[in-house]
């Protein structure tokens, strides 16, 4: 190439010198002869020809290399098979091509320009692009730089021309309205619409339709017409379904333009890829031929760019190479017209060519909206360049739809993105590799950034919790310290509140105790509030607290003493039915003194039911009924205003400090204790105190017990000292009704057997008094009580304590007592009510035996009177237990659980007392519907229930021999004894499905119900009517056996009225009646042996 590039101008000059000396020369010729003849003219013609044809061509070669401009190759076609020929247009061009060849000469390298696709191998790809924009602006006389660029690379200087603008002189501005006054609608035709429209000028239609209906000079309703209309209608053009299936060809590279060409690879250079060789030139089986690349194509392709594309179109592609040529086969590519309408825009690294003939054409197509467009694609460019994304091609169609969305969105991201990529698996792939946002041209500019903002990031974030926490941490403190100043205020103000209350609690209390006799004769107003002022814990445990609290309904019957008016506060809302029921039932008591069912008398005027408003505000926040009443100011007002005036008092439950609080509103006394001597003497452990003072029998036991040792060393020395004490109760000190019982059998011991031999052996006596002979007894039991203990006690109440470990966990919490079961199979329980009045005075009000059903622990009902101790004895025992609690400030109703047997040792009766309730008690109400539905009276000292005798009735005699007419009399009795049969827990999970009325008809078609004149009978009491599982009832007999059996036939009568063959629900019916066949039989027993003792009794009286 260097040999054949050598000094062309120095030749040319050089030709031209040789002919102009043959010129010269050829002058001055002399012919000699006359044989031939010369024709010099001709010659001279000749040569100045070829001069001017040198000169010429001198001229083109130097405006050649002054412009520096190469026009490409001709392609050959040779040796192309017939699978490739060329289309009829594209191969007329080429033909012409061939047959017309240019031969350009050789250029010096000084001189060399911008050769595009056959540079040099030292050149770069960055100098091919430098030189490729030098020759855009050489093109552009236009542009800024093309002058200085000709100056410098050719030494070409053009001329400067000056496009001097004259200054304008600033010009006076006017100040005023630049729109001239437009017409309106006339005054006459806006009061008239009738009239014809006005004219329209011509300057006035300029303005446009809408302008003339805003002034009016168009109707608003007026049908317009547009000639010619803005919409032309035209046929739609309909496609054929086979286009839908029709598979697209492949394109990879967008829109192409009309003469571009591919590069076709045979499939044996894919086979022999398999097996690459060290020659690269080698492995090409392609057509020799000069090479011309798609216009789509950029100068700065790169083998990164052409693996990306090997791997979206899954075939072997052959890179170009720009710095030297090579030979391929070239085809052109079918446009096919599926894509006519269709623009891709293929994105390189990132880069676009606005210049590529696709891009142009998108352009043109969106020009309206190419703004937007354009910062969409500039800013997905720089996304793609910023994760080294190395080709995606870009749907146009999709990027114009999107596109507006980065108007909304300055900041898409990649979900917002990908859907106008039609590679999307590609690019999708690729953005999700770690770290490839990194690996970008201002990847490591990034990845610093990126570790300094998150550097900063976690300083300020640690410096932020570190402030938050200290922030939040005084906050809590100021908080906590408010909180505390607070809650230290309230509990003082309530300390002194309660402190105030009790205060007056005890100086009413003496005012009552100085005038108890006076308000005891005269007429008084009766407060009952039948609350369980027990501990939170325990009132939530207890099901249906409220319904637990309305048992003592019975207590509406004091106002059988005409002295007497009752308010009695429910925990219920109740309603017409039961409200009506026992307006009835205490209208009757004209009728039950005087024996005459007809004499009804109203006693709304004595008798008050409410309901305090506060249960309907805290329905599941198991508070006591005083708490209710003390947090309802509408009843409160309402009981003050039935009070005022009036000498009243206040009978509660177990009396809580909120009993305290409502007495201070209402300013009335209370019959009761003080609420912590309440609480505390009502406790297992408490009533053991009183007991002891009182010096009354009680069974071994020991109380106040809190730990599991101190349970374990008391019962093995409890065992020891009462070896025929066959069974062992455990009570929690805060339960009531039995529920907190639980028991131990010592027949589960191994050792106790071998125990109680030695014991027999020994003597009670010298087993007693010598204690080192118990040791090694002591030693067997203690080892083997704790897990005997463990597997064989058991609760009484399953549904509180399923298994021994819950009970002993309260046990041990709450503290509690150990204490013998009586050592026989027949045993008795004993429920004593007691008054002690203001003044000291101490009575007994009631007494009773108690029923039980399922378990010997828990009660049911009672028995009244009671029949199983001497009246004596009892009495004695009872004022004892009163006079204990007296000393200890204890006034008011409260009960004594007491048992009864026969010690199996000595055969002699013993009493022990177990058991002491400072509150109301159920029997006591139940008593008190008693005595009122009998109009009866209850001696307790001999244990009696004595009433009034049946009205006397007149009979008229007649005698046959005379007219007199004689009145004769009956014989009564004074009184007549009664026994009565007691229960409020009666439960039958079917009562609820029967309305009370319905209940009420059953009654009476079973002949259920009480005989005024006979005083006996049945009388119901309704607890309440939302679940109605509950009732009360009171059967009274001419004696204990018939009253038992009447109380058993109703249970039986309801049961099989309200009861399926086979349904299973909860109640107590059937184990009631279970025990009541078993006391009836007892009865039976003790009338056997009442007989034996009188005939015993008779035959000595004669002897």
């Amino acid at each position: 190439m260097a040999s054949s590039n050598t000094d062309v101008g120095h030749i040319l000059v050089k030709v031209q010198e040789d002919l102009q000396e043959l010129k010269e020369k050829i002058s001055h010729i002399t012919i000699h002869g006359e044989t031939a003849t010369v024709d010099i003219q001709t010659l001279e013609t000749a040569i100045r020809r070829t001069e001017m044809g040198l000169k010429s061509h001198a001229a083109e070669y130097l405006n050649v290399i002054n412009n520096q401009v190469l026009t490409l190759p001709a392609l050959e076609y040779k040796d192309m098979s017939a699978a490739h020929t060329l289309p009829a247009p594209v191969s007329m061009g080429v033909n012409k091509i061939i047959k017309k060849p240019v031969v350009y000469p050789s250029l010096n390298k000084k001189h060399h320009g911008i050769q595009l696709w056959n540079a040099p191998e030292h050149i770069s790809p960055g100098t091919q692009h430098k030189h490729a924009v030098d020759m855009r602006i050489l093109r552009d006389p236009t542009n800024p730089k093309n002058r200085n660029l000709l100056h410098q690379n050719y030494g070409i200087q053009l001329p400067l021309i000056k496009n001097e603008i004259p200054d304008i002189p600033p010009q006076k501005l006017i100040k005023g309205s630049t729109v001239g006054t437009l017409a309106i609608l006339p005054v006459s035709h806006r009061e008239n619409p009738s009239l014809l429209p006005p004219f329209v000028s011509e300057k006035d239609a300029r303005k446009g339709i809408l302008s003339l209906i805003e002034r009016g000079l168009i109707p608003p309703a007026s049908e317009l017409t547009v000639d010619p209309p803005f919409v032309q209608n035209r046929a739609a053009k309909i496609h054929d379904i086979q286009e839908k299936h029709r598979k697209p060809s492949h394109e990879i590279f967008g829109t192409y333009p009309k003469n571009a060409y591919c590069i076709v690879v045979s499939e044996s250079y894919i086979e022999e890829k398999k097996y690459p060789d060290k020659n690269p030139e080698s492995r090409l089986p392609l057509k020799m031929g000069t090479v011309t690349p798609a216009p789509s194509f950029m100068s700065r392709t790169s083998a990164k760019d052409i693996s990306a594309i090997q791997h979206l179109r899954g075939k072997e592609m052959v890179p170009f190479e720009f710095h030297q040529p090579k030979h391929f086969q070239v085809l052109p590519i079918h446009r096919t017209q599926e894509f006519s309408e269709t623009f891709y825009v293929t994105i390189f690294n990132g880069n676009i060519d606005y210049t590529a003939p696709d891009v142009l054409a998108f352009k043109h197509h969106y020009q309206l909206y190419w703004g937007h467009i354009l910062s969409f694609l500039e800013y997905l460019g720089r996304k793609l360049r910023q994760y080294d994304v190395p080709v995606a091609i870009v749907e146009g169609q999709k990027l114009a739809e999107i596109s507006a969305i980065f108007e909304l969105n300055s900041q898409p991201n990649w979900k917002d993105l990908l859907p106008v990529v039609k590679n999307k698996e590609l690019v999708e792939e690729i953005i999700k590799r770690p770290g490839q946002q990194y690996k970008g041209p201002d990847g490591l500019e990034i990845a610093a950034t990126k570790i300094q903002a998150i550097w900063r990031q976690y300083q300020c974030k640690t410096k932020y919790l570190i402030t938050r926490r200290q922030k939040w941490a005084a906050g809590v403190i100021s908080i906590s310290w408010l909180m505390r100043a607070q809650r230290v205020r309230v509990k003082k103000t309530l300390k002194q509140s309660r402190q105030r209350h009790l205060e007056n609690f005890r100086s009413r209390a003496k005012h009552l105790a100085a005038n108890w006799n006076r308000i005891k004769a005269s007429r008084r107003t009766i407060i009952h509030i039948p609350s369980l002022g027990y501990a939170q814990s325990l009132r939530s445990s207890v099901p249906n607290i409220d319904t637990q609290q309305n048992l003592q309904m019975g207590r509406l019957c004091d106002i059988r003493d005409d002295n007497i008016d009752v308010i009695y506060v429910c925990p219920l809302w109740i309603g017409k039915d039961v409200t009506q029921y026992y307006m009835k039932l205490l209208g009757l008591q004209e009728a039950i003194k005087t024996g005459q069912p007809e004499n009804v008398m109203n006693v709304e005027d004595r008798l008050k039911v409410m309901t305090p408003e506060a249960i309907s505000r805290f329905p599941n926040h198991h508070l006591c009924l005083a708490t209710h009443l003390k947090y309802s100011p509408k009843t409160i007002k309402r009981i003050k205003n039935l009070i005022e005036g009036k000498a009243a008092y206040i009978v509660g439950g177990l009396l809580h400090k909120d009993d305290l609080a409502v007495a201070d509103m209402l300013n009335v006394p209370i019959l009761g204790p003080e609420p912590e001597v309440a609480h505390l003497y009502s406790s297992k452990s408490g009533s053991k105190r009183i007991f002891a003072s009182a010096s009354v029998p009680v069974p071994p036991g020991e109380y106040d017990i809190y730990s599991l040792q101190q349970m374990h060393e008391v019962l093995t020395q409890l065992i020891l000292e009462n070896l025929e004490i066959k069974r062992w109760l455990f009570k929690v000190d805060v339960e009531f009704g039995g529920r907190g019982t639980a028991y131990f059998d010592v027949l589960h011991l191994k050792c106790y057997k071998p125990i109680l031999k030695e014991f027999r052996e020994i003597g009670p006596a010298v087993w007693l008094k010598k204690k080192w002979i118990q040791e090694p007894a002591e030693l067997k039991l203690s080892k083997e009580l704790p897990g005997i203990l463990a597997v064989h006690a058991q609760p009484v109440n399953k549904n509180i304590f399923p298994t021994w470990e819950k009970f002993l966990e309260m046990f041990l919490c709450q503290g509690g007592v150990v204490e013998a079961y009586p050592p026989s199979d027949s045993v008795t329980n004993l429920t004593i009510d007691m008054l002690i009045e203001p003044t000291g005075e101490v009575s007994m009000v009631s007494c009773g035996d108690q029923i039980h059903s399922n378990s010997q622990l828990e009660c049911w009902g009672t028995t009244v009177p009671q029949c199983s101790v001497d009246p004596g004895n009892l009495h004695s025992v009872c004022v004892k237990i009163a006079e204990a609690c007296k000393c200890r400030g204890v006034i008011g109703f409260f009960s004594i659980d007491l048992v009864t047997f026969i010690h199996p040792l000595t055969m002699e009766q013993q009493v022990w007392a177990t058991d002491l309730d400072l509150a109301y008690s159920d029997q006591l109400a139940m008593t008190q519907l008693m005595l009122f539905i009998s109009n009866g009276k209850l001696i307790c000292k001999t244990n009696t229930f004595e009433v009034s005798p049946k009205p006397r009735e007149k009979r008229q005699t007649s005698h046959r021999k005379g007219s007199a007419i004689k009145e004769g009399t009956q014989i009564q009795l004074p009184f007549m004894k009664r026994y009565g049969v007691l229960s409020t827990q009666l439960k039958h999970t079917n009562l609820s499905i029967v309305h009370y009325s319905v209940l009420f008809k059953i009654f009476k078609v079973h002949g259920i119900g009480f005989d005024i004149k006979e005083r006996q009978g049945t009388v119901f009491i309704l607890h309440e009517d939302n679940k109605k599982d509950r009732l009360g009832m009171v059967t009274i007999g001419e004696d204990l056996q018939g009253a038992l059996l009447t109380f058993a036939r109703n249970l039986s009568v309801i049961h099989q009225e309200i009861t399926a063959p086979n349904m299973q629900l909860e109640n107590n019916f059937q184990a009631a009646i279970k025990d009541i066949e078993l006391i009836l039989g007892v009865t039976v027993v003790n009338k056997s042996y009442v007989k034996e003792d009188h005939s015993t009794t008779a035959l000595k009286a004669l002897t």
